[in-house]
């Protein structure tokens, strides 16, 4: 049984529109003999009211799905007393509708009343049974219960909230509002990720053989490495996982809340209490289940609830009485709002009954995590689901794709080292005795980077709070590594390039003229600045900013109707809210200072609130005067960009509606001839020429006859009431981040809602527009989302360049722009803030969500929210995305150049054999784990933090289907691994067969040290030092591919001396190196220590061997890089010779892959080519 009851008088805040009384919102009732009604078909319990215009009473009716409507043609007569839908569910017809068989359709007095008087006759309820069911609301079936009787058994208010105090103690009480089990920071979940990847299993390996060779103090040592790698791989992760977890907290959900005697505030979804008043609009994911008071063309998606794919419209006047003990199903409960269902449509207003756990989501969570899955599956299926799943997380096949390419990397690493003990144990004919097995453990250890994966996890977890501190939180890690590779940056105008505080500058109003704001400081402040008044009429040629015009105030209402009706119009067509912090009147008729007025809503709604309030004609007086009721309300829509309302003056007893929207879309609903038309239409066509966004205002009266809830009818034979131009100025800072983005290869696109001439005014101004642009490319670099829409696939793609600015741009048209840049390989980063952005914020390769002004849903569908919706953060996140891809490359090629050079030596070490035929190692396993685990791990992590180099922005992007191991990175990895390789084996050989070792290679030199090793000891000792320093000299080198060690930073440091000024930059990288020096010397000299445990022993004149190899390694490296500079080879070629300038235009750059990319830069002065042509 449901009762419809009106919204109690204190729900109806002033800060937005009153809802209309429940009575009014009824369906229209006919009294003839024959009538239409309506019936979802379910068993459930629905309120059914006739009406002689069937569709036009839906969105009041509880339970109906679009999908189940059912017309039922009824002759209503004394004898009519039930009906069958077509679905079989049997109705009974109670004078009023028809209910399911064995309920009774209970009204409110109020619609009790509004039936009678329209000649039906009705089961009225008393007072007693429509307030609510029997007894107070004790916390269950809220839906039961009136708004009134929830609230007061939950010691709150429904129009000022509960006191924040109360909240705080609601919240220690109860906890937070959040699922149990939510995925958090496991510990062992964390800890089995450093145990189980393939690089710890060869160490494992390494270890086992070790034991059982009997040589215990090698086995013993790789167990501390193994140990010591786990311990600091697992802080280090945990630390990257937490710090992770934080931020992803800062894109959580906020809720809207009225506390503190009416105060709303933003808080965390997770920080509501039983009790709070919340508020829900487009986009918002419901934060708890809330019993709903105020509600205006309310739709839910409650599909994880329900499994319904059509929303739910809610009913909050509706107040349901469950009879025989019946359960009314959620579905049912058109009263309630769920967590975790998503606003589609509308506004409402709810007081929350539930959190966390005890929601209705929660209560499904809680049946997940009880005994046996929901969903039965044979013992064999869950075994094998259980297996492929650990065998995942065994080999590292998670996370993001660079963590998987690499994990799969390490997999091919893993077989490499099998291979290459099959070529030892090949090479000494399978006689695999403890010696053969030591080498072949020797070689396989060597070609293993152990500290990779954890390197790069700690890396990028620090590239998360580097984008963090820039206002970019990152909500999925395969962005961080996708944002440095875009090509292209599809924006919004408003609120991203430009600051989103509009000011309403300009405004034409018939018979009037022009009203133009002058001075205006402080967007909020209807004090701040002059009102000019200036004649002008439609037709005039003049331009509309030569006069200057004469000042004017609020009294300028007084003498014009159609000012009045016009400042009407843009207050009530509106649902910001523009008050004083301090809570008083916002009445802009009382004087306060700029900065003492605050503003809720979006931009261009808070602008024109602002204006009306100029001439003390804002909403909250309006409504304060008692004259104005909301009778309907036809929202914004992205589709149909417009918004209308229904208000009835009591005054005059009249219904009126106004609407405001874009002008092409409002101008041919006007009642005017087509030359009054064309008119309006060059007004409009010369404000938005200067850079004002113009809004087209109308009006008119409706009859009794016309059904306010279809928009249709509503929104038709409007007569014109004005213009208004709004100016958004762009930031200050968009210009350089649009300029650095061209520099850097990467296009700016404008997506916008905006009227073309709008459009191209800013985007001239910010530079995404260039007047040196080639003729051939003008005609197509602007376009409408009509024009762009209307072209083919095939269209598009023969189009020379893609538009830089789509006009009156729409969702879908953001998702064609987004299919047309993958069709040319491009990637892409698209913005968004809407509900209906989520397409396009899905397929982008990178989806960006405002943090201030986006709504939920277009949040949870990004990869990464700007918490301050600046365009200059962007760009900041590519140069940080390409900063740590340039830092994974660096540490990458640092490890694998030391394990080529260990492979090297090891595979050609197996022709050195001591007088019983044994190969003798030149480096032992110990020496192989010290370099990798101790000093190359420190230098990599080191590298990792590496800042951006000054070129970072001056090439164009790398190329993401060739990931990190691009040919310059393989081609100069195996040429410095194989140059140290071959150094360290001139190392030994020349201290083996020189003057001093006479060949002589010992006997049994890699199981202890005896009288014969002494050569092979100092041998090994002396390769230990060379590999160690190349590899410390290794870090310096790679902190650039192409620059110079000597000239690394020729902006910042030049002379002589300028190579100790670049390495000391990096102050964790310097300490690494000074720190791997230094521990070298004691790992050679300790007694005892150097000889048992390292098999090498203290050396003297072979440091002369030791500094020879380092001049001829550091010789090598910079003659290779000075041979790319000067071919424009890899990193130097990446900004080559820019390929021509048509038009002042930057037409090309050509990367080492042979991508190329039109940059449409502007060359400010011939000398800019020759520079950023030239990379040292």
């Amino acid at each position: 049984m449901v009762t419809s009851s009106p919204i109690p008088e204190e729900a109806n805040e002033p800060s937005e529109p009153p809802l209309p009384p429940a009575s009014s919102r009824s369906s229209s009732i006919s009294s003839t003999s024959s009538n239409r009604f309506v019936s979802s078909g379910s068993t459930s319990p629905a309120l059914v009211l006739p009406s002689s215009s069937p569709g036009d009473y839906y969105s009041s009716l509880p339970g109906l799905k679009a999908g189940e409507r059912k017309l039922l043609d009824v002759e209503k007569t004394a004898g009519v007393e039930a009906v069958t839908a077509s679905g079989g569910s049997s109705f009974t017809y109670t004078g009023s509708s028809f209910t399911p068989a064995g309920t009774t359709a209970v009204v409110s007095k109020g619609t009790s009343e509004k039936l009678q008087s329209s000649g039906q006759s009705v089961s009225s309820a008393s007072s007693s049974e429509s307030s609510s069911s029997s007894g107070p609301y004790e916390g269950t079936n809220a839906h039961c219960f009136t708004p009134a009787d929830v609230a007061a058994s939950l010691g709150t208010s429904l129009q000022d909230g509960l006191p924040a105090a109360d909240a705080q103690e609601r919240l220690a009480r109860d906890g937070p509002n959040k699922l149990e089990g939510e995925e958090g920071v496991g510990v062992w979940r964390v800890l089995l990720r450093q145990v189980s990847n393939s690089l710890t299993l060869v160490l494992v390996v390494a270890m086992i053989l070790s034991y059982a060779t009997t040589d215990f103090i090698e086995g013993g040592v790789i167990s501390a490495v193994i140990l010591l790698n786990i311990v600091v791989g697992f802080v280090q992760d945990y630390r990257a996982e937490k710090t992770m977890q934080s931020l992803h907290s800062l894109s959580a959900p906020l809720a809207s809340v009225i506390r503190n005697n009416g105060q709303i505030v933003r808080e965390k979804a997770e920080e509501l209490v039983v009790g709070d008043i919340v508020k829900i609009s487009v986009g918002d994911i419901v934060p708890a289940d809330l019993r709903l008071f105020e509600g205006m063309n309310l739709e839910i998606d409650e599909a994880l609830l329900t499994g319904e794919s059509l929303a739910a419209i809610k009913t909050p006047a509706v107040t349901f009485v469950q009879t025989g003990g019946a359960t009314i199903g959620v579905g049912d409960r058109t009263n309630m709002a769920f967590a975790s269902s998503t606003v589609s449509k509308g506004r409402g207003v709810g007081v929350v009954v539930k959190t966390g756990m005890n929601t209705e989501v929660g209560n499904i969570a809680t049946l997940l995590r009880g005994e046996g899955p929901l969903v039965k599956l044979s013992r064999a299926r869950r075994w094998v689901m259980g297996f492929k799943k650990g065998g995942k997380n065994i080999l590292g096949l998670v996370g993001t794709p660079l963590q998987i390419k690499l994990s799969k990397f390490a997999i091919v690493l893993f077989g490499f080292a099998i291979l290459l003990a099959i070529i030892v144990f090949s090479a000494n004919k399978w006689e695999v005795n403890n010696e053969v097995l030591i080498y072949g453990i020797c070689v396989a250890v060597a070609v293993i980077p152990e500290s990779l994966i954890a390197v790069l996890t700690i890396t990028m977890a620090m590239g998360t709070k580097t984008m963090a501190r820039g206002n970019v939180i990152v909500r999925k890690l395969q962005a961080l590594e996708a944002v440095g590779g875009v090509t292209n940056i599809c924006s919004d105008k408003t609120g991203t390039l430009t600051q989103g505080k509009m000011i309403a500058k300009k405004a034409y109003i018939p018979n009037l003229g022009l009203i133009t704001v002058h001075d205006a400081t402080h967007p909020f402040d209807p004090t701040s600045g002059t009102i000019r008044q200036q004649n002008f009429t439609l037709g005039d040629t003049a331009s509309t900013t030569d006069s200057p015009g004469v000042d004017v105030d609020g009294g300028l209402v007084a003498t014009s109707s159609q000012l009045e009706t016009f400042l009407d119009a843009i207050a009530l067509c509106n649902l910001a809210t523009v008050t004083r912090s301090d809570k008083s009147s916002g009445s802009s008729a009382d004087s306060v200072g700029s900065l003492g007025w605050t503003a809720t809503g979006e931009p261009t709604e808070i602008s024109l609130q602002v204006l009306a309030m100029r001439f003390c004609r804002g909403r909250q007086e309006l409504l304060a005067a008692g004259n104005w009721s909301l009778v309907a309300e036809h929202p914004f829509d992205s589709s149909v960009k417009r918004m209308s309302v229904v208000y009835r003056d009591s005054n005059t007893d009249k219904t009126q509606v106004f609407m405001k929207g874009a002008a092409e879309v409002v101008i041919p609903e006007l009642k005017l001839s087509d030359s009054e038309k064309a008119d309006i239409v060059n007004l409009t066509e010369r404000m938005a020429g200067e850079g004002l966004r113009v809004l087209c205002i109308a009006q008119r009266e409706l009859d009794d006859a016309t059904p306010v809830n279809n928009r249709s009818a509503v929104e038709r034979g409007l007569n014109f009431v004005g213009l208004v131009g709004l100016y958004d100025p762009p930031r200050v800072e968009t210009a350089d981040a649009v300029r650095k983005c061209q520099l850097a290869g990467v296009k700016v696109h404008m997506l916008t809602g905006d009227h073309i001439r709008t459009a191209t005014a800013i985007a001239h101004e910010v530079g995404i527009l260039s007047p040196a642009m080639p003729s051939a490319l003008a005609a197509t670099m602007v376009m409408t989302a009509g024009q762009f829409d209307a072209l083919s696939e095939t269209e598009i793609d023969a189009l020379p360049e893609l538009p830089l600015v789509i006009a009156r741009c729409s969702p879908s048209t953001k998702v064609r722009m987004v299919e047309a840049l993958h069709r040319r390989g491009a990637f892409c980063v698209m913005t968004g803030d809407g509900v209906n952005d989520s397409p396009a914020l899905k397929r982008a390769d990178v989806g960006i969500a405002m943090g201030l002004n986006g709504s939920d849903v277009a949040k949870d569908a990004s990869d990464l929210v700007l918490t301050d919706d600046n365009f200059a953060s962007i760009v900041r996140a590519v140069e940080e995305g390409r900063r740590l891809f340039d830092n994974i490359q660096k540490f990458l090629m640092h490890l694998l150049i030391s394990n080529i050079a260990q492979v090297v030596l090891l595979l050609i070490g197996l022709a050195f054999r001591d007088r019983h035929g044994i190969s003798v190692f030149p480096l032992s396993p110990l020496e192989i784990l010290w370099v990798n685990m101790i000093t190359s791990s420190f230098l990599a992590l080191g590298l990792g933090v590496e800042e951006a180099q000054p070129d970072i922005m001056l090439r164009p992007p790398h190329d993401l289907r060739a990931g990190v191991f691009t040919w310059e990175v393989i081609i100069d990895k195996t040429l410095y691994g194989v140059t140290m390789g071959v150094l360290c084996l001139a190392s030994f050989i020349t201290v083996v067969y020189g003057p001093t070792g006479h060949g002589n290679l010992g006997e049994n030199c890699n199981e202890a040290f005896n009288d014969t090793c002494h050569t092979v000891y100092r041998a090994r000792a002396t390769v230990f030092c060379v590999l160690s320093i190349l590899l410390l000299l290794t870090a310096w080198e790679v902190k650039h591919f192409s620059r110079s060690l000597f000239n690394l930073y020729p902006q910042r440091h030049s002379g002589p001396f300028s190579v100790f000024k670049a390495v000391w930059v990096n102050r964790f990288l310097f300490w690494a190196v000074v720190a791997g020096f230094a521990i070298t010397f004691p790992v050679v000299y300790i007694p005892t220590f150097n000889t048992v445990v390292f098999h090498h022993m203290g050396i003297g004149w072979e440091w002369g061997i030791v500094v020879g190899a380092a001049v001829v390694y550091v010789a090598v490296i910079e003659s290779w890089k000075a041979i790319k500079r000067r071919f424009g080879l890899g990193a130097a070629g990446r900004i080559k010779a820019l390929g021509g300038v048509e038009g002042g235009v930057v037409v090309g750059y050509e990367s080492a892959s042979g991508r190329s990319t039109r940059a449409n830069t502007l060359l400010e002065e011939p000398s800019e080519k020759k520079g950023s042509g030239s990379v040292v």
